[in-house]
């Protein structure tokens, strides 16, 4: 197929996309995204085996034709030879040209590509996985140059071990390197942007005056943003350098020459320009005054402190006077007292897990988070969940037996709202927040039993890195342990908020993390966590 053929199927096939939406905040839609891909790789063999087939022929015409010419001689003289001749130029030559061969492949592509259309993620989807890419590179101080290669090493200056180790690499193209950096260039996030496309332009060069049908940036393009990018940080000299390279490849560029002579006119003017070393800054991020702990706590297990160190926090098996937890106690862990933080080992099997992840699948759809009197969906917080009732099934009724028994405190609504099932997207993570409500117009009040008092979250997977559960002021944080259950008070005695127990989610790096929540509130829970003798408790 011609090299303009190639480009029209892929604008053709760019054009068919519809919205379908969200497939990055979710591991499991990922997954049901590589069996989409399986379909349509089926679909491009069976295109390629036509084409072979139609090329092979080509060839075979090309071939009898060539040792024709080269036996006869220049000479026509054989009637024969004279026949097939005029035969060829009148009709073989007409069928061979005008085949519909081709195009009928081509159709048969497309008609595939269709049948699976609706299935396929849309731009925002591609968006958002750049920015998860961006998310872990901060967030675990990861050095982009490692990340292109498919290595997760730490930034250089950072002194931190490296976090993880995949079994297989998976490399990054000039092209995946570069739509990184455009997502990053057309949020005007400059820092992320020269990182990304230095990496694309780095690659680029090596490949250049090859050509991959799947590519949609180019050497030229990735020096154009890269150069506009050290424009918008101030590097003038920088971005000079880069678009008069660009010009070399492509002289006739009138803008990028417009852009040449701007450069060189600004460092004339301003001459100090060309020597200054101009620090690129993460974008301010105004939501999150707590991010270098946050990041800290991610990248580390932070002042976690172990049993040896502190007396009072021990390993033991509880069964909190409850008959129900005589034959099997609860296996406790106290991670910390103040504010009160425990994880339960084992609190699920791994039957239950699966059984409790196959219930919400069908019903996932992207997180939403608090907002004033509204709920809304949040950059800073990337998964899907579901909500299942008692009723669903038995084993949600057996789990809200058992966290009963555990915690002594009554469960049934509207004391506690359904178990949430959570399942995180690509880099997917919730920023620090409170699970209790800050302010009295919080749609938490709608259900009329309070705010929240305490909360369960079971873990139901296990993750390769990351993931951890992140205390910013406890200056803790509690890695995934499957089947585990971590419970905390969220509230103090007088029903005050505990503003101790500010935590994150913090980004999955590799793994598909699921978890179930279970936030239990206040009313009905007079007579199970009474007040302390202090006003103040």
């Amino acid at each position: 197929m011609r090299l303009a053929e190639v480009a029209a199927l892929g604008l053709w096939l760019g054009s068919l996309r519809r919205a379908q939406g969200e497939t990055f905040t979710s591991m499991l839609t990922v997954r049901q995204a590589l069996a989409t891909e399986r379909r349509l790789l089926r679909h491009l063999g069976a295109y390629l085996e036509a084409e072979t087939r139609r090329l092979r022929d080509l060839q075979r015409f090309y071939s009898k034709v060539q040792d024709l010419h080269q036996g006869a001689g220049g000479s026509a003289a054989n009637p024969l030879l004279a026949y097939t001749l005029i035969k060829r130029l009148q009709s073989d030559w007409l069928n061979v040209v005008h085949s519909l061969e081709a195009s009928e492949n081509t159709q048969a592509l497309k008609n595939g590509y269709m049948q699976v259309e609706k299935d396929l993620p849309e731009f925002e989807d591609l968006e958002g996985a750049a920015r998860a890419l961006m998310r872990l590179q901060d967030v675990y101080a990861l050095s982009v140059t490692g990340l292109a290669k498919g290595v997760f090493q730490r930034a250089s200056g950072t002194h931190l071990p490296d976090i993880y180790s995949p079994g297989q690499l998976f490399p990054l193209s000039a092209d995946d390197c570069f739509l990184v950096g455009k997502v990053a260039y057309d949020m005007a996030d400059y820092y992320h942007s020269i990182a990304w496309l230095e990496e694309a332009v780095r690659l680029f060069r090596v490949s250049y005056g090859e050509w991959n049908t799947e590519d949609e940036g180019s050497l030229e393009d990735a020096l154009d943003h890269l150069a506009f990018s050290y424009f918008k940080a101030r590097n003038v000299s920088h971005a000079l350098s880069l678009s008069r390279e660009f010009l070399h490849y492509d002289p006739s560029n009138k803008r990028i020459a417009r852009n040449v002579l701007k450069y060189e006119r600004l460092l004339v003017e301003n001459p100090e320009r060309a020597e200054a070393e101009v620090g690129l800054q993460r974008p301010n991020v105004t939501h999150l005054q707590t991010r270098d702990r946050y990041e800290e706590l991610c990248q580390t297990l932070g002042s976690q402190p172990t049993q040896y160190q502190i007396p009072a926090l021990y390993c033991s098996y509880e069964t909190n006077d409850s008959p129900y937890l005589l034959l099997q106690p609860a296996k406790r862990e106290l991670i910390r007292l103040q504010p009160y933080i425990a994880l339960y080992h084992d609190f699920v099997s791994d039957l239950e897990a699966e059984k409790i992840k196959g219930l919400a699948a069908p019903w996932l759809q992207r997180s939403v988070v608090a907002s004033e009197e509204k709920q809304q969906k949040a950059e800073y917080r990337i998964s899907k969940s579901a909500w299942l009732k008692d009723t669903v099934d038995p084993v949600i009724v057996s789990l809200d037996q058992r966290i009963t028994a555990l915690t002594g405190l009554n469960i049934r609504p509207p004391y506690a709202e359904y178990l949430q099932v959570v399942n995180y997207g690509i880099g997917g993570h919730y920023e620090p927040h409170f699970d209790h409500a800050t302010s009295r117009k919080s749609p938490l009040y709608r259900m009329k039993s309070g705010n929240r008092l305490a909360t369960v979250m079971i873990y139901l997977s296990s993750v390769e890195a990351g993931g951890s559960t992140a205390f910013i002021y406890a200056n803790l944080s509690v890695p995934v342990v499957k089947n585990a259950a971590l419970f905390w008070w969220n509230l103090h005695r007088n029903g005050a908020g505990n503003g101790d127990t500010l935590h994150a989610g913090c980004p999955v790096l590799a793994g598909d993390k699921w978890v179930a929540n279970k936030w239990i509130h206040e009313h009905g829970q007079e007579f199970r966590r009474r007040c302390g003798p202090e006003p103040d408790d």
